[in-house]
């Protein structure tokens, strides 16, 4: 694509941006309970819209060269991607389930699934390209200091005898298939003479001949011909793969040797950009500062005249939380500014005391008894019904705003033939760098101007200094809750670093990407939420959950500053349903470090109160110090256990429980460090402290039809082997009923061999070859799923779900009956 291209898609972009955030504003009123699912299609039809501009933003970013709009594009991004985050949120609690269904809002928009794919941005790998390969040599010498030195490769020792007569044996065998091959040959050679001497070939002439042999091979041309026309038509309806996916895959097309190369462009033009930034600035202050200097000096001074003659004395000075100076200067009189600061001064006398009086409200209420709560349940429910369908306001709506008026403003009508090498525009420069050298300058000039304030009421009016006072803040309880002691204040990131990564609590994740993790979405969903049924998320759904809690939110600093805060995150599900390899893709997705402090890799590791509380320390510290971070606790049941085996009670795996939840506690907004727990027996665990510990949990049940469908063919894909005709993937994804991704991947590398791998051009795969060893795998039993089941319905969120769904029954059941008396 060409810039005129990228720039016409950006116009089109921001057509559609404005149809949706004039859809913003009508959401933000509060909805009756009745119309809960026109609620729930509006928040879905603004979810996938806002899908859509993130995928064309993330293009336009990645691919755009001109500097200045790179800087509009970043900011839209994080906008789009923030406020994505924010309708996820809003979904959650409209539905009050992590599953969505979208099948009846794609039908109505005309979209495809694959419209509902999380795009994941460019921009969060490749920004970071040289910490990240920093980090990965740091780890990769430490690992290679503590392999041993004389490392043999684990081979046994052999005689010279032995090798001699191994090496004849090998020799004799080679030279024995060349002589059967050559044998071969010889005979074949002799019964094509036999037949010919004995006469059995018919005697032809020379036109009987031509026609027999064109006959034959005017049939082989048609019949591949025919082939070839249902092989493509069979790719083109989607029932058959693209020949040669595989070798597609790893190869380089044009396309992305023309992407790489507009990434080159970008760094000159960025380096361009830079160096003239600089110096713009320099000259800005060295011609223009002065005079900026003492011009708002005179202004300020006109201030104070024009205070003092209106009211008799001078004015208190604004903060610097209100804005300084700044408050002055924005087209307002004195007695303007005079009545908004003692507005500022009610607010938050007024705000004071409405907090007093919700406490004692609280202390009221709580004082009630239960008997009226349980009368109360099923007003609460619908109260909470009904304040659910009001969605909260947006921080990043008014970013997305402000891009939006700079585009209009100065790109949409900007004229390409100006710059036609896409460079910089060094008037926008000026102008940026004019306003942020005023926000300096008017810093320096309020502290000057308060100093000069008192020595005009000391000279004039003989008053003392009464300097401003701001409405202190309580302190109330932040986010992170208190600060943490430091406990190795001597000590520098990389030997703690190094101690992490010696014990084995910091290490390499493998290479997996989100996409890896294959599955098919939801299709008759909308249908089960119009019977009030919760249908069980596909493995579509937790790969799309795992990129919007994990991987968007690690991604960046500015949107994991804004966005909705999520510390951790629980994968329940049977084993060998991927949650390890989710894990391993969050951090590949994001450049993550990985931190495991599951109970089997912490036995014998800092032992003691005092061991686990540094070993904590240790890991929050360095997971702050070097994000993104991931810290994985696999087996996640097994730190709040009910009742410890007597197998496990020397690993006493409930150590790092209480320090766990409070190093949880101090992460801030900004603080790019995700704990992701694993478990396939959550039963054994205590609920209360499983939910309170993580944040969100994500079920992920056996895969079903479609998913199993979709597995079988992207697995058998990546073991490099072309699916035909012969082979029916939609008898085995019903065969593999019960059975997990896991163990379709374990038949798999057990059937294909290599061996049989050479085997494929002349036998080609047939379904029985698998059925044999997916009967030696022992299912996901039915037993066991139910149980996850019932689990899962009795989280906080389940059973508000079950509550939810049972008062829309009773209500139903209600308006029934009404409609039978009448």
């Amino acid at each position: 694509m060409s810039e005129e291209s990228y720039q016409r898609l950006w116009d089109a972009s921001h057509v559609t941006l404005q149809e949706l955030l004039d859809q913003e504003q009508p959401l933000l009123q509060p909805v009756p309970n009745h119309e809960r699912q026109s609620f729930q299609y509006r928040l879905s039809v603004l979810y996938l819209y806002y899908l859509g501009l993130m995928r064309r933003f993330d293009t336009l970013y990645d691919q755009m060269v001109q500097p200045q709009k790179r800087l509009l594009l970043r900011r839209l991004l994080d906008g789009v991607v923030g406020r994505v985050l924010e309708l996820k949120e809003e979904m959650v609690r409209a539905d009050l389930c992590e599953c969505h269904c979208l099948d009846r809002v794609l039908l109505d928009l005309k979209l495809t699934p694959a419209d509902l794919q999380v795009p994941i941005p460019k921009y969060f790998l490749l920004e970071q390209t040289s910490i990240l390969k920093k980090r990965k040599l740091m780890l990769a010498e430490i690992l290679a200091s503590m392999e041993p030195v004389s490392s043999k490769g684990g081979f046994t020792e052999m005689d010279r005898t032995e090798a001699i007569i191994l090496l004849q044996t090998a020799e004799r065998a080679r030279q024995g298939r060349i002589r059967a091959t050559f044998v071969q040959e010889i005979r074949r050679q002799e019964e094509w003479d036999r037949k010919m001497r004995e006469g059995e070939w018919h005697n032809l002439n020379q036109d009987q001949a031509v026609v027999a042999v064109q006959k034959v091979w005017k049939g082989y041309l048609q019949r591949k011909h025919t082939r070839q026309d249902r092989q493509t038509e069979m790719e083109f309806i989607g029932m058959l793969p693209l020949p040669n996916q595989v070798e597609r895959q790893g190869s380089t097309s044009p396309t992305t040797l023309m992407e790489d190369v507009r990434r080159l462009q970008q760094m000159e033009k960025e380096e361009e950009f830079q160096l003239a930034a600089v110096k713009t600035q320099d000259a800005l202050r060295e011609t223009e500062g002065p005079n900026m200097r003492e011009k708002i000096k005179e202004q300020i001074r006109e201030w104070f005249i024009e205070c003092h003659a209106l009211t008799g004395r001078f004015p208190e000075y604004p903060d610097e939380s209100l804005g300084g100076s700044y408050l002055i200067f924005s087209d307002k009189t004195p007695e303007q500014v005079k009545m908004d600061l003692e507005a500022y001064l009610q607010e938050s006398k007024k705000k004071d005391q409405d907090k007093n009086k919700e406490k004692e409200k609280e202390k009221k209420e709580k004082k009630k008894g239960k008997e009226e709560k349980t009368k109360k349940e099923g007003r609460q429910l619908l109260d909470e019904a009904d304040v659910m369908l009001q969605v909260l306001p947006s921080k990043f709506i008014p970013l997305i705003n402000a891009g939006h008026e700079e585009y209009k403003n100065m790109w949409k009508n900007w004229q390409k033939t100006i710059y036609p090498d896409q460079s910089f525009d060094a008037e926008a420069l000026r102008v940026e760098k004019r306003k942020e050298m005023e926000k300096d300058v008017r810093v320096q000039v309020d502290e000057l101007m308060r100093q000069e304030l008192k020595t005009l009421r000391l000279a004039v009016d003989l008053e003392v200094d009464r300097p401003f006072k701001a409405p202190k803040k309580k302190a109330g309880k932040k986010a992170g809750g208190k600060k943490e002691k430091d406990l190795t204040p001597d000590r520098s990131v990389a030997s703690l670093f190094e101690e992490l990564v010696s014990f084995g609590i910091l290490k390499k994740n493998k290479a997996v990407a989100l996409k890896d993790f294959v599955g098919d979405c939801l299709y008759l969903g909308s249908i089960l939420n119009l019977a009030n049924k919760l249908p069980m998320p596909s493995l579509f759904d937790t790969q799309q959950n795992i990129a919007l809690y994990g991987v968007l939110r690690l991604g960046s600093q500015d949107i994991h500053s804004m966005a909705p805060l999520i510390r951790s995150i629980l994968l329940v599900g049977p084993s060998g349903m991927g949650k390890k390899m989710l894990v391993n893709a969050v951090c590949t997705e994001t450049g993550a470090n990985l931190f495991d402090l599951s109970p089997a890799n912490l036995k014998g590791k800092y032992p003691g109160k005092a061991g686990v509380q540094m070993m904590m320390h240790l890991v929050f510290k360095v997971a702050r110090l070097l994000q993104p971070s991931v810290i994985w606790i696999g087996d996640a049941e097994k730190n709040f256990y009910k009742k410890v085996p007597k197998e496990e009670k020397e690993m006493d795996p409930k150590r790092i429980r209480k320090d766990l939840t409070k190093a949880l506690r101090l992460l801030n907004p900004g603080d790019r460090v995700l704990l992701i727990g694993t478990t396939s027996r959550p039963q054994l665990a205590e609920m209360k402290g499983l939910c309170q510990t993580y944040e969100r949990v994500l079920f992920m049940p056996q895969p079903d039809y479609a998913s199993r469908y979709v597995l079988w063919k992207h697995l058998l894909y990546a073991q490099g082997v072309q699916v035909t005709q012969s082979l029916d993937i939609s008898a085995l994804a019903k065969v593999s009923d019960g059975y997990t991704s896991g163990h379709i991947l374990q038949a798999i590398r057990s059937v294909l061999t290599q061996r049989r791998m050479l085997q494929l051009s002349k036998r080609p795969l047939v379904a029985s070859e698998f059925l044999s060893h997916l009967a030696k795998l022992e299912p996901v039993y039915r037993e066991e799923e139910e149980s996850l089941k019932d689990w899962y319905f009795n989280i906080p969120l389940g059973k508000k779900r079950t509550k939810f769904s049972e008062f829309l029954d009773a209500e139903e059941a209600k308006l029934t009956k009404e409609k039978k008396r009448k």
